[in-house]
């Protein structure tokens, strides 16, 4: 059997006039694996979930005796000079093998795929596109690395930056609803009274990142709208903010292609919302019920998420195209 060279483990990128190394984590002392999970409770804030400790975590890697992958963005200091310290880490990723039928276990090398369960980059440094020559490095080392074809996550569908990156630059395929899967989970990124759902997608490494038009005009938008917004001025917790709130939902709708349209920024309308006043705190329990309710019906009906785009007039807005199976372009 012809085994392919493993791809380089670091990578020197120049973004916007700053360096960063994407890096591979081979260390063999459990100490430097801390700074991840530094990272990832600074950018998470959910003290009572935590990875494991730092020798468990080293074990765990791919390089030693598992079958997980680390990787680390680090950013050049003042100086332009690049270390692997924990103070210049800005992003990370973290998944491991695993299988997609537990029926037929490891029997079968095509019974395998990677999970990405952890995809961040700290807030100073977004903006970079960092998330997806994150993303981009993964891919890399588990097409190359691991000889691997799939790699799955799950993602908030109501969060545009993800749905941005996963279905409309990479591709990739939902398959399935999750109904608030992770219980009790909290932090920055979630609030106990919003459940919290997602959508399980499937990548196909062997698939190139689509180059698409980002931006529709608006007039393509009536009569295939399922869930449609209007903007809202509201009191919230650092001030007065126009949020979005749902105003149209047809649940009955039908056609070849439909739109169901999300908040530009579902991080910032759950902050902005947890405050006292019940119809403000609502608003994203709204949208995370209407929103459920209407892509569980459509992929029972039969229809597959095919993109995601943004409007062209500002306040820009978010759409997910649904599309039947016959009419899916290739």
């Amino acid at each position: 059997m012809l085994i392919k060279p493993r791809p380089p483990r670091e990578k020197i990128v120049n973004l916007k006039g700053r360096r960063f190394l994407f890096r591979v984590e081979d260390s063999n002392a459990p100490a430097d694996y801390l700074k991840y999970e530094e990272l990832r409770q600074a950018i998470w804030q959910c003290p009572q979930d935590h990875l494991p400790g730092g020798r468990n975590m080293m074990c765990e890697n791919f390089c030693h005796d598992g079958s997980s992958l680390f990787i680390g963005v680090f950013a050049e200091d003042e100086k332009g000079s690049l270390s692997v310290s924990g103070e210049r880490l800005v992003g990370f990723s973290y998944g491991y093998v695993g299988l997609k039928d537990k029926s037929a276990g490891f029997r079968a090398s095509d019974n395998l795929q990677f999970y990405s369960q952890y995809n961040a980059v700290r807030e100073d440094h977004r903006g970079f596109g960092l998330g997806i020559w994150l993303k981009e490095f993964q891919r890399e080392q588990v097409r190359r690395g691991f000889g691997l074809k799939t790699i799955t996550c799950t993602y908030d569908p109501l969060t545009a930056v993800n749905a941005y990156r996963n279905i409309r630059h990479f591709g990739m395929e939902v398959l399935g609803y999750r109904a608030d899967v992770y219980g009790e989970f909290g932090g920055l990124l979630n609030r106990l009274d919003v459940p919290r759902d997602r959508f399980s997608v499937s990548w196909d490494l062997d698939q190139k990142s689509r180059r698409l038009e980002e931006e529709v005009d608006e007039s393509s938008l009536p009569g295939r709208c399922v869930i449609e917004s209007e903007r809202l001025r509201v009191s919230g917790k650092n001030g007065e903010v126009e949020i979005e709130v749902i105003a149209q939902v047809r649940p009955g709708l039908d056609g070849e292609v439909l739109f169901v349209e999300i908040p530009a920024d579902f991080y910032l309308l759950l902050r902005e919302t947890d405050v006292g006043d019940p119809k403000v705190r609502k608003i994203p329990v709204d949208w995370r019920t209407e929103t459920r309710q209407v892509f569980q019906s459509l992929l029972e009906r039969g229809y597959r998420v095919t993109d995601f785009f943004r409007t062209k007039p500002a306040p820009r807005r978010y759409f997910y195209v649904l599309r039947r199976p016959e009419s899916r372009t290739a």
